[in-house]
């Protein structure tokens, strides 16, 4: 999921949002502050209905963030042309203020996220899975078609389309750049906050720094399936998922991301573009 944010933002922008991994630690934060609250409220008792509640506030939550983010940080220098440079340096340090900020309000304390959903064990054909895990695989798959549709079927995924296109044709079309391109950061986002709160369910530790190596794999990933590419995401991030399983399953649990990473390299040294991407000539 963090992957398809990456992948979103990229394919209408082609701006590598570093801050995008920090995005989805916020959202593990806002996750569990939303979570707390409706746990020790009496009438959201029903796991279900908190679980929901948490799910969009957190969404809500997040996508604002992405929208300030947008437009802050990163209109300003798309208005006045600045060069890629700078608009990499500027995602990485409004990373660098996401994570430092956390740690300065909240402490470098890791916090516990609440147990909404209770965790079972159920077993399919000898396999033991948690039910966490099969929510969460789920749950990518339904984010990925949804993702699809909206790009593929809708006005406001055509005009993405476009603006990836040919961006300085599109305002003479009628369209308005600035409000799609805004859009793109809320979804990207609310990618961003679905993850966040079910890899707190999954992992219930949370750090300011958490989003860190989470954001760098999940940018591997998308670049692995072909950057800009919505399936290629996808099929990057569940490709690198698998990987670091069955490597923990023949060597040390220490190796999982040395060889991960040499595995993921291999496969670009052979397929430059990806999966799914495609070279693209530029006209000089």
């Amino acid at each position: 999921m963090i992957a398809l944010g990456y992948c979103l933002v990229y394919g209408v922008l082609r701006l590598i949002n570093f801050a995008h991994g920090d995005i989805f630690m916020m959202a593990c934060y806002f996750a569990f502050f939303i979570g707390t609250t409706l746990m020790g409220n009496v009438i959201t008792a029903s796991p279900a209905i908190a679980f929901s509640l948490t799910l969009i506030g957190t969404m809500a939550l997040t996508a604002g963030l992405g929208m300030l983010i947008e437009r802050v940080a990163y209109r300003p220098l798309r208005m006045k042309g600045a060069n890629r440079l700078y608009v990499v340096i500027t995602a990485l340090m409004v990373g660098f203020i996401l994570e430092n900020g956390n740690l300065a309000v909240l402490g470098a304390s890791s916090l516990r996220f609440p147990e909404i959903i209770g965790k079972s064990i159920i077993e399919v054909g000898g396999v033991h899975l948690t039910n966490l895990k099969i929510i969460v695989i789920l749950s990518s798959v339904a984010v990925f078609f949804g993702l699809q549709f909206i790009v593929k079927e809708t006005k406001i995924g055509m005009a993405m389309r476009a603006i990836s296109y040919d961006k300085f044709a599109i305002p003479l079309m009628g369209i308005p750049i600035n409000r799609i391109i805004t859009f793109t950061f809320a979804l990207g986002s609310s990618l961003a906050a679905v993850a966040g709160i079910l890899f707190g369910l999954s992992y219930p530790v949370l750090d300011p720094y958490m989003g860190m190596i989470i954001g760098w794999k999940a940018f591997i990933a998308a670049v692995v399936g072909g950057i800009g590419e919505i399936k290629g995401a996808f099929l990057g991030g569940f490709m690198l998922g698998f990987i670091e399983i069955f490597v923990i399953a023949f060597f040390p649990s220490s190796y999982k991301d040395l060889i991960s990473f040499v595995i993921l390299l291999v496969i670009l040294t052979f397929k430059p573009t990806g999966f799914f991407g495609i070279a693209k000539s530029t006209k000089i």
